[in-house]
């Protein structure tokens, strides 16, 4: 499983806002297709490319001071070279695990995934409100198996295989003569 994560560094906030669950975010489906799609072709293009800048200049202003180009080239290095194609994301639509919410720090986050035959793309994404609009802070990107998996048979003992359990048959009940 690959494994790709990037989050902009943040100064802290005041210890009373962690105390604060977070909230639904007000945000319609179309928003939400719009941000994970634009976010995870922005990471495909990259990847094709080897050229992060624009993933790099849809972040909110700490994601961009904290990542330079070549850090999320670096970052992503190893989906890259595994050449993994996410352009599926402009079609599929999106299984989410964990639905818009805002955390006590004001940002949203999301996550889920992008179920396909072999594989499938999970993510989890969190944007900052930059002047009305969310931004991306942090991504976090992964490639897993799209269902779930059989285990794996146990090894085979060496001690010979046991007898099947027989069942004993009863012989039929006679049957009265048939009258005439």
């Amino acid at each position: 499983m690959a494994s790709c994560n990037v989050i902009a560094e943040a100064q802290q906030r005041p210890g009373h806002e962690a105390a604060q669950a977070p909230k639904p975010a007000n945000i319609d489906r179309n928003g939400v297709l719009t941000l994970v799609r634009g976010t995870l072709l922005a990471l495909d293009h990259g990847n094709k490319t080897g050229n992060y800048t624009v993933l790099r200049d849809l972040g909110a202003p700490a994601f961009y001071a904290g990542n330079s180009a070549t850090r999320l080239a670096e970052i992503f290095a190893k989906l890259r070279n595994d050449k993994l194609d996410l352009s599926g994301v402009a079609v599929i639509d999106p299984q989410l695990s964990l639905l818009p919410q805002i955390e006590a720090n004001g940002m949203m986050r999301m996550a889920g995934f992008f179920p396909s035959v072999s594989s499938q793309i999970n993510f989890e994404l969190i944007y900052a409100p930059v002047d009305g609009q969310w931004r991306l802070f942090g991504i976090s990107v992964a490639v897993g198996q799209s269902g779930p998996v059989a285990p794996a048979p146990p090894p085979e003992a060496s001690q010979p295989a046991a007898k099947p359990p027989t069942i004993e048959k009863k012989p039929p009940a006679p049957q009265p003569p048939a009258k005439q």
